[in-house]
């Protein structure tokens, strides 16, 4: 009875082995060795790198200004920023929805104990930290308006899973926007695994089942690339 047990636990593994998404190998420089739609995943930026989200050329080098003006908001949106680190595009977004609520989600402790930190001394109450893990952002179903992730996916380990947690948060006809510095512009002083290609980008989205509207160019260095959660049919 306990090996056919085994022989069956066995073979559920293996089945879920031959379903995942991922492939494995040697990691290269700067990435974890973890393959996605033919993507390596990087390694992940740590805390400690916090004071170059925060650095003073950032709005020059790139235009962040921009980006976040471009957003679609209404006064009365609800916004995650998935990866928000130090909550550098959180408190800006904050200003543009008084009325609705930004989630500053990061699975690092540290990058919230500085988001919970700025607001103490006086940064915008509408900011709500959420420690979310590597899977999942922990939004609830249909919570949100609007997506934002600025230079995080990619660094995703599990992006297949979180992709899917995403797409569930957004309300139908919200937007997921997906910034990403252009792999294809050797010009951009990026390391080549933080990069990624618009192609990659609107592959990986359509497979959570999200529509590609559009990709702006007003960037120096990203691509701003706009994806739609479907509305339901009547």
């Amino acid at each position: 009875m306990m090996l056919r047990v085994l022989l069956l636990l066995t073979g559920c593994t293996a089945m879920a082995a031959l379903a995942s998404p991922y492939e494995s190998g040697p990691p290269s420089l700067d990435g974890i060795g973890k393959v996605y739609m033919g993507r390596e995943i990087s390694q992940v930026m740590g805390h400690l790198g916090a004071p170059w989200l925060e650095r003073n050329n950032r709005v020059r080098e790139e235009r962040t200004d921009l980006l976040v003006a471009n957003l679609p908001l209404e006064p009365d949106a609800d916004i995650a920023d998935i990866g928000a680190g130090t909550g550098y595009f959180s408190f800006r977004m904050a200003r543009r929805v008084p009325e609705g609520t930004v989630y500053a989600v990061d699975i690092q402790q540290e990058m919230l104990d500085l988001i919970a930190l700025r607001q103490a001394e006086g940064e915008a109450s509408n900011v709500t930290p959420v420690l979310g893990t590597i899977r999942d952002p922990g939004l609830a179903p249909e919570s949100v308006d609007l997506i934002l992730l600025v230079d995080a996916y990619h660094e995703f380990s599990h992006p297949w899973e979180m992709g899917q947690a995403m797409a569930r948060a957004l309300r139908p006809g919200g937007y997921l926007i997906l910034v990403e510095y252009r792999a294809e512009d050797p010009a951009v002083p990026i390391k080549r695994l933080h990069k990624m290609s618009e192609q990659q980008a609107r592959r990986e989205m359509q497979a959570l089942g999200l529509s590609w509207a559009r990709t702006e160019d007003f960037l120096p260095w990203q691509h701003f690339m706009v994806f739609q959660k479907p509305q339901p049919a009547s």
